[in-house]
Order: structure tokens, then sequence, then C-alpha cells
């Protein structure tokens, strides 16, 4: 199976092929090509051209694609409607399912080394999108909070935003954004099964900065 994967929850646009055997429980997502450029502002411009050199470069087409995988945030709503519309876009004139992800499960999946993990993500305006981890299992979050009011306890690492990990006592773990490989482990069930995918809902958990000027004087 040939799979798409795409985020913009963060300042990273992330695109990516990767090759996952379905038939096999054991059996690794494989990222054949892959690309991440960290520019918050420049979603809408480079992500299509990032998967375009990835088909390239893994020797594939479009019509070579058996599903996507697209990271529904927690992000920024300019960001993720990005991603999101792009991956429905490929989805649509393919016909083939677009599974949707929560973006930290990805980075969880990155970070896993047998320990309690909590991963966090700038929410701008001072706050960060949070989620702690189990033996690899979410049990809290996703959710938006001030870092002054997040405990890092009863984690025992922390993986995510650089600037962000070093606000809490914990060691840190080297992954910051979500990568191709770990979007599409985060929805290898799903693929294995061949389940018809939910509807794309972004995890914006807040209302976006940019609002109607109606909106404003309420």
């Amino acid at each position: 199976m040939l799979v798409l994967a795409i985020d913009t929850s963060t300042p990273a646009v992330t695109a990516g092929v990767v090759r996952f055997d379905p038939d096999s429980v054991t059996d690794v997502p494989q990222a054949l090509a892959t690309r991440a450029t960290v520019d918050p502002r420049a979603h809408a411009e480079v992500l299509t051209p990032q998967i375009l050199e990835c088909l390239s470069e893994s020797g594939h087409t479009p019509a070579d694609l058996d599903a996507v995988v697209v990271g529904v945030g927690p992000g920024p709503f300019t960001g993720l409607r990005v991603g999101m519309a792009t991956g429905a876009a490929f989805g649509d004139a393919l016909g083939i399912p677009v599974h949707g992800v929560c973006s930290l499960d990805a980075i969880a999946v990155d970070a896993a080394d047998g320990r309690d993990l909590l991963v966090v993500t700038d929410a701008r305006r001072r706050e960060v999108y949070w989620a702690r981890y189990s033996q690899g299992v979410r049990v809290e979050g996703p959710e938006v909070i001030k870092p002054s009011d997040l405990d890092g306890e009863p984690s025992q690492v922390i993986a995510g935003s650089a600037s962000h990990v070093d606000l809490f006592d914990l060691p840190v773990l080297p992954a910051e954004t979500p990568s191709a490989a770990g979007l599409v482990a985060v929805a290898a069930q799903a693929l294995r099964v061949g389940v018809e995918p939910e509807p794309l809902v972004p995890l914006y958990l807040r209302r976006p900065d940019a609002v109607e000027l109606a909106d404003r004087r309420k």
C-alpha cells in the first residue's frame, strides 16, 4: 500500500510518500520520500509542490496512491485548513480514502521509548496544545492551555515544539513535529481493516484567530 501523508498543524509543512503493508501486523511504515519546510506562513505555497516532489523522488504518480493520511491537529486554523483541504482534494480526485489522525499522536509515535510521555506544540497566544501518553496510548488531551498551568508530572519525558519543551522539567526526546511515517503509523489499524474513514474534523480546540468584524464587536 502506498500512502500520502500530510501535516500542517505546526510551523512545519510536512508531506511524504509512505509504503505500508496492511496485511502484516508487524510492518512498520517506511517513508520513501519526505519533505518538511518550516514556515508558518507558507503552508499553501509549498505543500502541493512538496507532495509532487515526494511522488517524483519515490518513482510514483498520484494514480499509484492507495490512501491519504492527514493530521487534523490540534493546530492553528489557517494551517490546518490548508493541509486538510489538500488531503481531501487528492482523495476526491483519486477516489481513495482519506484518514484524519491527531497530529500529537504522530509525534508520540516517533518519540515512544516506553516511558510516560507529554507532547506539546505551539498554540500561539502564549499557549500550548498538549496530550499525555502511557505505553503508547493517549490518556489525556488533546487540550490547549498556558504552559504555566500544565504540570509536567506524571509524565517522565517530553517531546514536541523546541521552543516549548524546555519550559518543563522533563528529559526531552528528539521528536518536534509529525513525520510522514508517524502519521501513517497512527492510522495503521484503520488502513489494515479497510474501514470507511470518518469525515475530516479539524481539532482547533478554540475559535480561530481571524474572526469576522461583527464577531469582534461582540
